[in-house]
């Protein structure tokens, strides 16, 4: 976070020539995101170190199925940990491997969870050198297979489990960071969506969906959104020049940037608990981020986004109308996303649709079987974290306690 408690963006954006995005069809995400890695950090890293940095990180697939007559999904879960999140934590894990560190203190990861973010995080920096890794993440408020994805690792990785919500987990975060004496002393940084660092890869889902349409698609993007990190990621690209007829905030009850999108009037609020947990958050940061990109105006950002909230009904519902119609299987984030299709559709016409699928359906599992009817089998490389020992240290919501914790 920058010294005044607010969050950094690119100090200028260059779009990316027409003629260069259009050379990228045909490529695999891999390259596609090396070059917009290039156009976007310029001569920070050698392009050689960058290109086999990228190549390490994106070992895994992202398939674009079309399960309907243009409606599109992008499948960003084919990481290590089964969620989107692999794609930004790993980047950001590798580009920390590109510095030189060598006259540098070791460096704390510190990062707030609502689900996925803290397995992702945790997977990616495991092991790496110099660097400790604390997530904080809400008591009962996060799925049995999510937690055990970040909880079991021991290693430099250390899971502290707030009796709170994620509301008080990203406050403590934020706290630790505008706390000048505990920044400098413990280290930390952030690897939340916070941070410039685990954004700017999503960007890169968002070139390559558009090369993988046909030549001369202008796709409506539906993005599940809880922290609004990887819509802000979409409205970056469409200002590189990705071609985008516009975006659905799609949410669940936690609706502050619908409401806001339609009343013009920003109203932060406890998080609800859902079924699609990790978009449970009821004062998302990255809206500051989303009202910059567009000058503070809420008309101006209305042109390009339309919100969209779902309770856990129609999300159910969903699960199973999608599964029993095309037979495929939805997460309850990417259900939300589904759900919020008609509502781009109404605001920016029809088309082609993009619709962002940000987690393996076998996160969710009991959700999904009771919907769906039959089980979700467990890839192997899940087996092992759902009998390891659960490694976790209880906290009180008090950056008292969290600090004690950093400094021991």
């Amino acid at each position: 976070m920058a010294p005044d408690g607010g969050l950094y963006l690119p100090d200028h954006l260059t779009p990316i020539d027409s003629g260069a995005l259009d050379a990228l069809r045909g490529r695999s995400f891999a390259k596609v995101s090396r070059v917009v890695a290039e156009h976007l950090l310029g001569a920070e890293f050698e392009p050689s170190d960058l290109d086999r940095m990228i190549r390490s990180a994106f070992d895994f697939d992202v398939p674009l199925v079309e399960i309907e007559d243009g409606i599109h999904v992008l499948e960003l879960f084919h990481g290590p940990t089964l969620a989107f999140k692999d794609i930004g934590a790993r980047f950001m894990a590798g580009l920390y491997t590109l510095l030189d560190r060598s006259d540098a203190p070791d460096r704390t990861i510190l990062v707030a969870t609502s689900g996925d973010t803290g397995s992702a995080v945790a997977h990616a920096f495991l092991h790496v050198p110099s660097v400790r890794t604390f997530i904080l993440f809400p008591k009962d408020k996060v799925s049995p297979l999510q937690e055990r994805q970040f909880t079991t690792l021991g290693g430099n990785v250390r899971a502290l489990e707030v009796e709170g919500t994620f509301d008080d987990c990203q406050r403590l975060v934020k706290r630790a960071f505008t706390d000048e004496d505990l920044r400098e002393r413990a280290c930390i940084t952030s690897a939340n969506s916070i941070n410039m660092g685990r954004l700017l890869p999503q960007i890169f889902c968002y070139v390559y969906a558009w090369t993988l349409l046909p030549p001369g698609s202008t796709p409506l993007f539906s993005v599940p959104s809880g922290n609004f990190g990887n819509l802000t990621a979409g409205l970056i690209a469409r200002k590189l020049g990705v071609p985008a007829r516009g975006f659905v905030a799609a949410t669940n009850v936690n609706d502050t940037v619908p409401e806001y999108l339609d009343t013009g009037v920003v109203r932060p609020r406890p998080s609800t608990s859902t079924i699609s947990n990790a978009m449970d958050v009821g004062d998302p940061s990255n809206l500051a981020r989303m009202l910059f990109l567009y000058g503070g105006d809420v008309n101006r950002l209305r042109e390009d986004v339309v919100g969209s909230a779902n309770d856990d009904a129609r999300t159910r519902q969903c699960i199973r109308d999608v599964y029993q119609r095309t037979g495929h299987v939805l997460d309850p984030h990417s259900a939300v996303g589904y759900l919020g299709i008609r509502a781009g559709l109404d605001a920016f016409g029809e088309g082609p649709t993009v619709l962002l699928s940000t987690a393996h359906p076998v996160k969710f599992r009991q959700t999904v079987k009771a919907e769906i009817g039959v089980p979700v089998p467990v890839p192997e490389r899940l087996e092992g974290c759902l009998s390891a020992e659960r490694l976790v240290t209880p906290m009180r919501p008090e950056l008292t306690d969290l600090r004690k914790l950093l400094l021991s």
